[in-house]
C-alpha cells in the first residue's frame, strides 16, 4: 500500500519474499508508478554510519529511492513547493534494515537522509531524469542547501 505523506511524496513499504536461497525484494515496477516519475536511470549509493547526505532539492527531478539496508536511514522532508498544500512543512521517517521501503520525493521537496544504524548502508536511486542531462552535457538539477551554513534546512 502506498502512502502519500506530503503532496505528491510517496511511500511504499516493502516485502521481503525469503526462502532457503535467501530474500528478493520488489523494488518498482512500471504498471505502479505514475509516468511523472518513471526512472530513466539508476545508482546505488554507500553512507558510512552517522553521515549525512543533503539537504539538497531539484528543480524538475523527482527521485525514487530505495532504502533496504544494511543499516537504518532518517530521510528529512522539507516542502518548499510554494504551491503545495504542504508548503512549509517539514517530517522525518525511518527506513531501511527490518523495514524496507522506496521514498518517491519530487521536484522542489528538499530532502537529506541520514545513516543512522551501526554499519555502513546501500541506498538504491532511480530519478526520473538523467544525472547532468544527455551525455552528461548539461547543469546538474541540484540546489545544495548543504552548502549554506545559513540554510532553513537543517538536520537534526
Amino acid at each position: 500500500m502506498n502512502q502519500e505523506i506530503f503532496e505528491g511524496v510517496i511511500v511504499k513499504r516493502l516485502t521481503r519474499h525469503t526462502d532457503r536461497r535467501g530474500w528478493l525484494i520488489e523494488l518498482f515496477r512500471s504498471d505502479e508508478i505514475e509516468a511523472d516519475y518513471m526512472p530513466v536511470m539508476a545508482y546505488i549509493s554507500m553512507t558510512h554510519s552517522g553521515v549525512v547526505r543533503g539537504p539538497h532539492e531539484h528543480r524538475d527531478q523527482a527521485d525514487f529511492f530505495g532504502f533496504i539496508g544494511p543499516s537504518r536511514f532518517r530521510l528529512y522532508l522539507w516542502d518548499n513547493r510554494s504551491d503545495s498544500n504542504t508548503f512549509g512543512k517539514r517530517m522525518t521517517l525511518e527506513a531501511g534494515e527490518g523495514d524496507p521501503a522506496v521514498v518517491i520525493v519530487p521536484a522542489g521537496v528538499v530532502h537529506a537522509y541520514k545513516n543512522i544504524g551501526d554499519v555502513d548502508g546501500l541506498v538504491f536511486n532511480a530519478p526520473n531524469r538523467l544525472y547532468a542531462g544527455q551525455g552528461r552535457g548539461e547543469t546538474v538539477d541540484e540546489i545544495r542547501h548543504e552548502d549554506d551554513p545559513a540554510s532553513p534546512f537543517q538536520v537534526d
